[in-house]
């Protein structure tokens, strides 16, 4: 990689630095060039040079910044190995998450959706990879127990993720109706540690039950 390649490089990091830090500390309605340009350090000529408008800087951003959080948790979910703890380690992370301010920039990617025509496709896009990783998970760890044969991974891999993105903005307003949710989640999890506990026989009775339940 030659010098200039490498500042280049470094620049447009910067910015999208930068951008991801504007909207977690300022908001949507003050991510301009030159809020953007002032949180990275350069000239905000460089937003328009590298990106060519703020809104596709924006995008850019959005997607950056999901791809660096789905690769911080990736060894973390691929150690996964139950439905429970699956939602154990996605409180936790949601908890991190929110510390890190993640939480509050979703809720500004979100709201700036609305009026920014990049924005969108670019938000959907950061979702779903972490509905890739989630339903990766989803995948492993129900082929072992008695519902691998009646969910639909990928399905239930967007519900889990749309769950969480409703409770971090459920969050902003209502915090203890947030906290109570993630709780009924770990009531949950301990629901299906159970399930997952049962006996040989006892799982066939529970798939039986399932494929009849399903006939009707």
């Amino acid at each position: 990689m030659s010098a200039e390649t490498a500042k280049s490089h470094e620049t447009k990091t910067r910015l999208l630095e930068g951008a991801l830090r504007t909207l977690t500390e300022q908001g949507i309605a003050k991510a301009s060039a030159r809020t953007i340009a002032t949180a990275a350090g350069v000239n905000q000529a460089l937003v328009f040079y590298h990106f060519g408008s703020v809104d596709e800087l924006l995008a850019a951003a959005c997607h950056y910044g999901a791809e660096r959080s789905v690769s911080r948790y990736r060894a973390r979910l691929s150690s996964v190995t139950s439905l429970s703890e699956l939602l154990a380690v996605g409180r936790r992370m949601h908890e991190e998450e929110r510390a890190d301010g993640h939480v509050a920039l979703l809720g500004q990617l979100l709201a700036g959706a609305q009026t920014h025509a990049t924005l969108g496709p670019a938000t959907a896009a950061g979702l779903d990879l972490w509905i890739t990783e989630i339903e990766q998970v989803l995948t492993r760890v129900l082929a072992g127990t008695p519902f691998g044969e009646f969910t639909d991974p990928a399905g239930l891999a967007r519900a889990v993720a749309a769950s969480f993105v409703g409770i971090e903005l459920y969050e902003g307003v209502d915090l203890p109706g947030a906290t109570a949710a993630l709780d009924a989640l770990d009531q949950l999890a301990s629901l299906v540690a159970a399930l997952e506990e049962l006996g040989p026989v006892a799982q066939r009775a529970v798939r039986h039950h399932l494929r009849r339940t399903g006939r009707s």
